[in-house]
């Protein structure tokens, strides 16, 4: 047998065992601004640590770009791009670096070592905060509406401001609820991890010869079995034979329940008609008057 392929062959439990183990050479945390991250760094190897999105700004001490200055540390990062990668340049170096994303400040913690970390990868997480959580009032609502309005705009020229939304686009191929006479399509959908809150973009086109008035905020939201109503909406309440219009709905939890939505999760819109009101036609002079008590 040739040498190289028993020698391949010898090496592939050796990488089943470390697959299969946890590796400690790569880390994964939540995003927390109230915490610090003690990153351990070699001289031999990198450490990349990795943002859900772009980080906006680096701050460290004893920091060098190209290994020539002097510094403790070799940092690399290209702008735009949501990591970095460190490299210690002397024994027992220690500094701190600190990384703006979404308009937060991380910091860390780096200290040479001979066990370094490989990876750090940080994912958004709820917010967590000694201070109670802010109250979704219709002002921040129509907060997230708006954002979802301007989404492509943010992405382009403040992506910080946008970097834990999470994203859906159905543009090519909308989620269709087919009710009959009316349809609601959703093209877009938008999840606020931060306030567990999830905006829909709606298509609804009225598909009868007669006029479709519903009530915006009574518009049901059904994941399976669940029923979900808006919390807030940015529809008209009525539509003319064979139009449509488009607009937005927001659903949020409850101030004491998480409604655990996913972009994932299977949608579907059903419209609350309103009555047609009952108008009197009849001619006044056909009215009898009624008889007078005797």
């Amino acid at each position: 047998m040739n040498r190289s392929v028993r020698l391949l062959l010898l090496s592939i439990p050796i990488s089943a065992i470390s697959a299969s183990g946890v590796e400690p050479r790569v880390q994964d945390f939540a995003l927390d601004d109230h915490t610090v991250y003690s990153v351990p760094v070699s001289a031999t190897r990198v450490t990349t640590i990795s943002f859900p999105s772009p980080v906006t700004a680096i701050d460290g001490a004893l920091l060098t770009l190209d290994g020539k200055t002097s510094g403790l540390f070799q940092i690399a990062h290209a702008k735009g791009t949501a990591f970095l990668s460190l490299r210690a340049l002397s024994k027992d170096a220690a500094t701190n670096l600190n990384v703006r994303w979404n308009n937060r400040t991380y910091a860390f913690e780096l200290h040479e070592s001979a066990e370094p970390w490989y990876s750090v990868v940080l994912r958004s997480g709820p917010e967590t905060s000694n201070r109670a959580p802010r109250p979704l009032t219709p002002a921040r609502l129509l907060g997230l509406i708006d954002k979802a309005k301007a989404f492509a705009l943010l992405q382009k020229q403040q992506p910080e401001a946008i970097a834990d939304v999470e994203y859906a686009d159905h543009r090519d191929k909308p989620i269709v609820s087919d009710c009959g006479d009316y349809q609601v399509r959703m093209t877009e959908v938008f999840r606020f991890p931060e306030n567990d809150a999830i905006v829909f973009h709606l298509v609804i086109e009225n598909r009868s010869d007669k006029p479709l008035d519903f009530t915006p905020e009574k518009l049901e939201v059904r994941v399976g079995d669940r029923l979900f109503n808006p919390s807030l909406t940015d529809l008209v309440s009525g539509i003319a034979p064979h139009e449509s219009t488009i607009g937005y709905a927001v659903v949020s939890s409850e101030p004491d329940a998480h409604n655990n939505l996913s972009l994932k999760n299977d949608f579907t819109f059903v419209l609350s008609r309103r009555e047609p009101s009952v108008e009197n036609t009849a001619d006044p002079k056909d009215i009898e008057p009624a008889p007078l008590p005797q």
